[in-house]
This record gives structure tokens, C-alpha cells and sequence, in this order.
């Protein structure tokens, strides 16, 4: 390491001829490929004294390659007006049912258009702040891709009693989903541990490395021959956790191109999963409550089309 921001890296004959962004994933794992890849087109690379930003660049034997890396940036999250699909509310939780292709809180990268930027401006101050100013009232998170039903604390007292539930696994949460092939079986559990992808740090994978304990049940609904519509109920809620068991047991969901085939069918370039229904104990009276979202338009014409075929 050269200073606290930058760090320097001499090539050696193992990695000559490697893509940049690739050999510098490998000298500094803490980063991934693609956070080089945007080092090197905001300029923070250097071969040699000379500033570099073509990921293309393969690397010779001998380069003295040194990368700088900014500081992150303190991320502030504003109200914004963005509709909201509210299927329950009052002074303790908001139900909401989110479309594909919302992020849920910002992020580096997706700092506005999210759920949260939504629900400040429908709560104003109304939101737990269990979670921080990045995360207020959020207590548990689906996919930019899934679509389907959430739950909003609106006090830090709600946001408490449902993060029990989530932990005792008394909340209900049962997705629709549509995976590749058929199942010789009309019901069944994926009981296996789910962390980090110990090859490729933007995934989540069946692991016992720095992994925790994941189950998803699931049922068939109706069978397609080349796919199936299941029900898939969570047990626990992991990154990716369906995506991920559904993917190990050889039926990746359709669409889902991080862990299933990496092409286009039936026109779908998305993961075909809802999150359709969401049942826990009201904070304060203690009530049951289930609520039940349709399936999205996009989700429907896929099935016309599978059930056409």
C-alpha cells in the first residue's frame, strides 16, 4: 500500500496478459471487477505514470500499476414525490406493493427513485429510525427486480415487534415464481446455507464459508413441461435467497441472469418473481393480518404465453 486512498501493484509474469480491471480484482479483493472498471473510466488509474481508463488494457509483465480510490461519499436521502401502491396503513405500518425495477433504499448508484425516497415524502417524519437515515421504516427488503408486497414501520416500537417476527419466522411471506423444468415432486424444502459467492463477490451462493442458515419451502402450482409456476414460502430471508436455493436444485428462475441462463426466453430478461403475499401480528393489537397483491401484468402474459404453448 502506498497511502490510505491508493495502492500500487507491480505485474508479475502470472498475470501478464490479464484484462487491468481482472488483475486488479486479484491483487485487491476487498474491491470487485466492476468497481475497477469504473476506477479506470473516472481516471484513477495509473500504468506506469500515465493515467489509464481502458478496461481493455491487458497488462505486461514488469507494469507498476497504481489505483486510486476516492473517498466514499456521504449519501443524503430527500422526500420525492413517486406514487405509492398502498395496500394498508396506519399510525403503526404501511403495506406497499412494489413495482419491478424499484430499488428499495439508495445506494451508491441509486440515489433517488427508490422506495424510500417514496415513502418520506408520503410519512414525512412518520418512519421508524431503527435502520438510519439511509433505511428509515425499512425493515426487511426485496430485489430492484421482484416485485411485490412490503412492510413499513412508521415508529421505532412497530419496527422492534416486526423485526421479532422476522426473527422467530412467524411472518409470512409466500412469492409466485416461475423456474426452468419440471419437478418429479409436487412439494419440497431447500434447507442449505447461503453467503457470499467465495468466487465472485456480487453473488450469493449455497456455502459453508462465512454463510447463515437458509430454508425455503416450496410447492408446484402448475406445470409447463420446460417450466413450472411454484409457490415458494420463506422460512428465513437471505440475499437472494430463493434465486440462490431454486438455482441449486438445478430449477433457476426464469429470466434471472446472474443465476440461471444468461439469454432472453419469452421475451423475460428479469426474474419472474412476486412477492404476493405478506401476513404478520399488527405491532400494536396484536391481529393477524394478510394481505394478497395480484400478480404483475408482465408475469400474466407470460403465463398466457406458457399456457398457450
Amino acid at each position: 500500500m502506498c497511502e490510505e486512498n491508493s495502492f500500487e501493484i507491480i505485474i508479475n509474469e502470472t498475470l501478464e496478459g490479464t484484462r487491468i480491471d481482472l488483475a486488479l480484482s486479484l491483487a485487491y479483493k476487498e474491491k470487485s471487477r466492476s468497481f475497477f472498471q469504473k476506477l479506470l473510466e473516472s481516471g484513477n488509474v495509473e500504468i506506469n505514470g500515465q493515467i489509464n481508463d481502458s478496461k481493455k488494457y491487458k497488462v505486461k509483465s514488469g507494469d507498476v500499476i497504481r489505483a486510486i480510490i476516492p473517498e466514499p461519499r456521504l449519501l443524503t436521502v430527500e422526500p420525492e414525490n413517486i406514487p405509492l401502491d398502498i395496500f394498508y396503513e396506519d399510525q403503526d405500518v404501511l403495506v406497499v406493493n412494489k413495482p419491478k425495477g424499484m430499488v428499495v433504499h439508495p445506494a451508491n448508484g441509486n440515489e433517488s427513485g427508490t422506495l424510500v425516497n417514496a415513502v418520506m415524502y408520503h410519512c414525512g417524519d412518520s418512519l421508524s429510525s431503527i435502520n438510519g437515515v439511509i433505511r428509515p421504516g425499512i425493515v426487511h427488503r426485496i430485489d430492484k427486480d421482484t416485485s411485490g408486497l412490503l412492510m413499513i414501520a412508521k415508529n421505532d416500537r412497530a419496527h422492534n415487534c416486526l423485526a421479532e417476527q422476522l426473527a422467530e419466522h412467524s411472518i409470512t411471506r409466500a412469492y409466485r415464481a416461475i423456474v426452468y423444468h419440471n419437478f418429479s415432486e409436487d412439494e419440497g424444502m431447500v434447507n442449505k446455507p447461503i453467503g457470499r459467492d467465495p468466487h465472485d463477490r456480487l453473488r450469493q451462493a449455497v456455502t459453508d464459508i462465512n454463510s447463515k442458515r437458509a430454508v425455503t419451502h416450496y410447492r408446484v402450482l402448475e406445470r409447463f413441461g420446460a417450466f413450472t409456476l411454484i409457490e415458494a414460502r420463506l422460512e428465513t430471508g437471505r440475499t437472494h435467497q430463493i434465486r440462490v436455493h431454486m438455482a441449486y436444485i438445478k430449477h433457476p428462475l426464469l429470466g434471472d441472469m446472474v443465476y440461471g441462463p444468461r439469454k432472453k426466453v419469452l421475451g423475460v430478461d428479469t426474474q419472474m418473481l412476486h412477492a404476493k403475499i405478506l401476513g404478520f401480528k399488527h405491532p400494536t393489537t396484536g391481529e393477524y393480518m394478510e394481505f394478497e397483491s395480484p400478480l404483475p401484468e408482465e408475469f400474466e402474459t407470460v403465463l398466457r404465453k406458457l399456457r398457450k404453448e
